[in-house]
Formats: C-alpha cells, structure tokens, sequence
C-alpha cells in the first residue's frame, strides 16, 4: 500500500526537496495535499505530476484567479484549512510541515490531527507554541521528527536516551561573514548577506544565519523538544558544516553526528524511517576531517548570540517577541530601511522594553495569542527602527 504524504509549503525549499525525493519513487507514495501561500504556478505542476487531489493556496487573490481559470476538477483547491478539514477525514502516514515563519502554525496544529506522523521544519512555530504543539500530538496520538539538521542529528545520536548529558552542542557555519572584520560590517548589502557560503536557504533565513540569530532559535528549539536545560548548551562555529551535532555524556562518550550540507539527507531519512535505501549526494571527502576547525563564536561581533542568556527551559510568550522582532529587522535589513548592525542592535532593545518583561511568565494558551502579539511586536519594531528615524 502506499504511504500517504502531505507537505505544507510544497513550493519552499524543503518541499521542493521532498518533492525531489518523492519524484524518484512514485509507486510507493500517494502525495494527498500539497499548500502554498502564491506560487500556484509550481504547486500545480506538482500536482499534475503526482496526480495530487488537493490543494491549498492561502493567499485569496491568487486562490480566487486560479478557481477562476483552472477547470480541473479532479483537484480539489481550497484557500484554507478550514475548508479543507470538511471534505478530508483520513488519516496521513506522514505530514512535512515546512511552511516558513508563524505564518506555519496554524496549518501545522491544524494538520496534526490528521497525522500518524509530522515532520516540522519550522522552527517558528517549535520556539513560540511548542506547548500547544506537545498537546495536539498527545491528543491526537501524532508521532514527532525534527527536520532541521541539527535537531535531526540530536534525535539520532540520543536514540532515546537523555539522562547521562553532560553537554549538546549545536555547529554554526559562521555565516558569510564569519572572516569580515567588525569594522565593514555597516557597509554589508543584503545581496551579501545572503549568500550562504554552503547551504542553499531562502533570504530571511540566510540573514539569520548571517547574524547567528538562527543558532538561537535552534538551541531554543532544542530545548524545547529534547527537554534538555539550556544551560547544557553550546554553539560552536564549524565552517564546513560537516558536523551538525555533538552530545558529550557524563559516562566519557562523544558522539558526533556528520553529513554533506544537503538537507535532502535528513528529509530522506525521515520519509524512508532511517532504513537501508540508499540515497545519492555528494560525498564527504573524510580527509578534511583531519581538520575540523571548531572555534568559539564572537560575541562582539555576533551580539545577538547573547540573548540566548534571557530565555528559560518554559515556552512563553516571550519567544514571539524574539522571533516577531527579529522577522521584521530582517524584512527592514532587506528592504534597505536599517543597515546590517541596527538587526542585533534593535532586537536586543525590542526585549528589553518594558511591556513585554510580563511575557516571560506567560504560557500561549492559543495561536491566535501568538499571533495578535505578532503583529503589534512586528509594528512596534517597524515604529522604533523606521519612524524614529523620521522624526
């Protein structure tokens, strides 16, 4: 029987890439839902390519033009989850939620209860609602796999087991700009900070990963899923990105986890349950493990690595402040509103505010929660690093 799949962001990059694996093995997946938020171009190719019933595009207008052209009707387009909840009632072997920023919680709590499996890749929504999440998969009886390497690889070398850790540590490329002295980094473009010196990411994600934000999130995440202290932590700069995780224990083991910088292997390993099929990537040169290169990062010129110091082991509604302030420096830093500095500089006195001290000891009891304190965090940003400028 084929395993049915559903992937959220189809159009993105790790839907592509599941989309890629799934290519190779038609007659063993049934893919049932594909989403999008305005690529509809591509999610139909998808469709017709894997004979998929049902899709959806969140974004109206794109989803009212295609209703209007498209006359196909062994496809079932809907605009939301909601409509789509009504005319599907089976259960899916495996979900690949992989819709990127909060605008992925909603469909991931949605979908999990469809789900004998989910997949998430965004980290998003792990950092600001792991406990809404946790719930729906107990209540639900959904099986959890992190996509993220690093995450990945954890799950992997823990096989389980979590009590003898003496310490996890998280690798970090260092971004593009792990060599450039502190002295040009107001002079840095977005068109620089972009470009990932090994992994191929989306705009937003490799600014973070261009300010080291995004070892943030994932140690948060970490914590969240693992439920390991946070204090059992660390961020090391790997330049090659080889090693993506390295679970020191108290009885005198090391593991260390190592792959090519290729996040099909992960999504491969996931689709296919860690079996014997063999996939084909390039292959790691192991002579360059000779020379691993670790270093700790620079705080000073990665500033934003020291709020890891002002989150606790509890999901809160702080983390939306964190994450909601820093999606919007990014979309600022690209768009040419703030310069590379004022990401970190801001986002460190958008926390620091007052007003959002009282978030620390608050739960999100739903995403709608989430969501509201997104988006006046989002213009409260916009107005402390656009407006006063202005004034």
């Amino acid at each position: 029987m084929k395993k049915k799949i559903a992937i959220l962001g189809s159009t993105g990059s790790i839907g592509k890439s599941t989309v890629n694996i799934l290519k190779k093995d038609h007659k063993n997946f049934d893919i049932v839902l594909l989403t999008t938020n305005n690529n509809y171009r591509e999610i139909l190719k998808q469709a017709n390519e894997f004979n998929v019933r049902n899709i959806i595009i969140n974004n109206n207008k794109n989803y009212q033009n295609l209703k209007k052209k498209f006359k196909n009707k062994k496809i079932n387009i809907f605009n939301n989850f909601n409509t789509f909840e009504k005319n599907f009632k089976n259960k899916i072997d495996l979900t690949i939620s992989a819709i990127s920023g909060l605008e992925g919680l909603k469909p991931t709590l949605d979908i999990i209860k469809f789900s004998k499996k989910i997949a998430i890749a965004n980290k998003e929504s792990i950092i600001c609602a792991w406990n809404l999440i946790q719930k729906k998969l107990k209540r639900y009886k959904t099986q959890f796999i992190p996509i993220d390497s690093e995450h990945f690889s954890i799950k992997s070398l823990l096989n389980g087991k979590k009590n003898n850790i003496e310490k996890i540590i998280i690798t970090a490329s260092g971004g593009p700009f792990l060599n450039l002295p502190l002295s040009r980094f107001k002079k840095i473009k977005p068109k620089n900070a972009i470009k990932h010196p090994n992994w191929k990411m989306g705009n937003k994600i490799s600014v973070d990963s261009a300010t080291l934000i995004n070892k943030v999130f994932e140690v948060i995440e970490a914590q969240r899923i693992f439920n390991i202290d946070l204090n059992k932590f660390e961020i090391f700069i790997h330049p090659k990105s080889y090693v993506h995780a390295i679970i020191k224990f108290s009885n005198g083991l090391t593991k260390i986890l190592v792959h090519d910088t290729n996040m099909i292997i992960p999504i491969f390993n996931i689709i296919y349950d860690r079996s014997e099929k063999s996939i084909a990537t390039n292959k790691i040169n192991f002579l360059t493990l000779n020379n691993l290169n670790f270093q700790k990062p620079d705080k000073i010129k990665f500033p934003s690595l020291k709020l890891l110091s002002k989150f606790s082991n509890k999901t809160t509604l702080y983390e939306t402040v964190l994450v909601s302030a820093n999606d919007e420096l990014v979309n600022l830093f690209l768009t040419g509103q703030i310069n590379f500095l004022e990401i970190s500089k801001i986002l460190k006195k958008i926390l620091e505010l007052k007003e959002f001290f009282k978030y620390k000891q608050i739960m999100p009891n739903n995403y709608e929660q989430i969501y509201k304190l997104n988006r006046y965090v989002r213009l409260k940003t916009f107005s402390l690093s656009v407006l006063s400028q202005k004034c």
